[in-house]
């Protein structure tokens, strides 16, 4: 399976972004699907998760101001953040637990700048 992710870009503290992480190739069975971010120079940290039975996790400096959700046609899972800070600057990467493995996506750069 191939992950591609996009969305990301420059908006203004307090601004919105919709990330996508959008699978092809051959589709196995996902346990869950999970975005990180991650500084230069930091270690990568869980955003969100959701669980092939849909049960959604947030990461603390994120909760309440980010949404996963997904399209089980289309096989693609976004990420919906409000209000955005600057510390939320990152790349942002979409991971795929499967049956048949681990998947990364090559990432989305996010900058929340003025």
């Amino acid at each position: 399976v191939q992950l591609q992710a996009s969305g990301g870009g420059l908006v203004q503290p307090g601004g919105s972004l919709i990330l996508s992480c959008a699978a092809s190739g051959r589709i196995f069975t996902f346990n869950f699907v999970r975005w990180y971010r991650q500084v230069l120079g930091k270690e990568r940290e869980l955003v969100a998760s959701i669980s092939s039975d849909g049960l959604k996790g947030y990461t603390d400096s994120m909760l309440g101001r980010v949404t996963i959700s997904r399209d089980q046609v289309e096989s693609s899972v976004f990420l919906e953040m409000d209000d955005l800070k600057p510390e939320d600057t990152a790349i942002y990467f979409c991971n795929a637990d499967t049956n048949a493995g681990d998947f990364w996506g090559q990432g989305t750069q996010v900058t929340v700048s003025s």
